[in-house]
């Protein structure tokens, strides 16, 4: 089976639906999975912001409060808790995550790509690390298995993997992703969100069962 899953890694639902996706898989331990991450970005115009905080960006992009933009998030950090996921938005760096989804391209290419976006999304959600600060993606990318030399040369060229990441964008526009995450199970079932874990292993079984 191969799974692919269209995300961007300042998604947070992204990340809850990573985990749903994954305690789902652990009831079928025999099936052989492919999964293959598909780069999405949310804004892709967004422009680094380090001195202001997620509450207040979002406050501003969705014309709210920054109390009600606390609250919202207040829920989401509920929500990955109960994956086992710990949140922290208060130290979310605002940026633009082209860069990083660029080095996930080349983490595909080596067969990290999911050890990548797992470092990456918690570098984001939990740690707080400012993902478009070149050494700190050298040194969430080596963490990650890649080789420093060739993280370099994707930090230092900014026109590697950057077909590859625009061309997973223009996939996604064509079989009508609004939103992520986005899974599609074998081209031929696909997940919307983070579904609830029962959703996921009710679609699985329904694409082995077709098999």
């Amino acid at each position: 089976m191969k799974i692919e899953i269209w995300s961007d890694i300042m998604c947070p639902f992204c990340y809850i639906g990573k985990r749903h996706l994954e305690t789902a898989l652990k009831a079928f331990p025999e099936e052989q999975v492919e999964i293959e991450w598909k780069s999405f970005q949310l804004d892709p115009g967004i422009v680094p912001q380090p001195d202001k905080n997620v509450y207040e960006y979002l406050a501003e992009r969705k014309g709210m409060s920054v109390e009600d933009s606390k609250q919202m998030h207040a829920g989401v950090v509920a929500r990955a808790a109960e994956v086992g996921l710990d949140y922290h938005f208060e130290k979310a760096v605002i940026s633009n995550s082209f860069t990083a989804h660029r080095l996930i391209q080349l983490a595909k290419t080596k067969g990290f790509g999911d050890a990548m976006e797992e470092t990456f999304f918690k570098a984001y959600f939990t740690d707080g690390k400012d993902l478009n600060d070149n050494a700190t993606l050298m040194e969430l990318a080596v963490g990650a298995g890649l080789n420093a030399l060739d993280v370099k040369e994707v930090l230092e060229n900014e026109e590697l993997f950057s077909q590859a990441v625009n061309n997973d964008i223009g996939e996604a526009q064509q079989i009508g992703v609004r939103g992520v995450p986005f899974f599609v199970f074998d081209r031929k079932y696909a997940i919307s969100g983070a579904q609830p874990i029962e959703h996921f292993e009710e679609t699985i079984q329904t694409v082995l069962n077709s098999k």
